[in-house]
């Protein structure tokens, strides 16, 4: 017998998050760990959680497990929300909504400029002198 579960991949920056969402009596995983152990700063589970607070879901009534590789921990975060999001949006169609009005749904596609030539970062410019 295999479980139902439903997934949904969140990146940010350089962060990749497969989260899948069972029905089960509340277990967050993250990477073989409980959540409140990986995501250890203060209000990033929370922020995760906000997800289901915005469907209008019990989080003792899912076990979420969640593989998360690469970036730092506010990309991994992002990361596992988006996921989240999607996977629940794929759960029941009808919170699209909910998450879009939470903003839950939305990608954001802001990452590290690439360095330019001639330049010392992306746009930091070595100090001008006239001789």
């Amino acid at each position: 017998m295999s479980v139902q579960y439903f997934e949904g991949v969140g990146r940010r920056k350089q962060s990749i998050a497969r989260v899948r969402i069972m029905s089960g009596s509340g277990r967050f995983i993250v990477n073989d760990k409980d959540a409140p152990v990986y995501f250890n700063r203060l209000g990033d589970v929370e922020a995760i959680m906000a997800v289901l607070k915005a469907a209008g879901q019990d989080a003792h009534s899912y076990d979420i497990t969640v593989i998360v590789s690469g970036g730092g921990v506010t990309g991994q975060t992002d990361s596992v929300q988006l996921g989240l999001a999607r996977a629940m949006v794929k759960m029941d169609p009808e919170n699209v909504s909910a998450m879009r009005k939470g903003g839950f749904l939305t990608r954001d596609a802001r990452v590290k400029e690439r360095k330019k030539p001639g330049l010392k970062r992306a746009r930091k410019a070595p100090t001008y002198t006239k001789r």
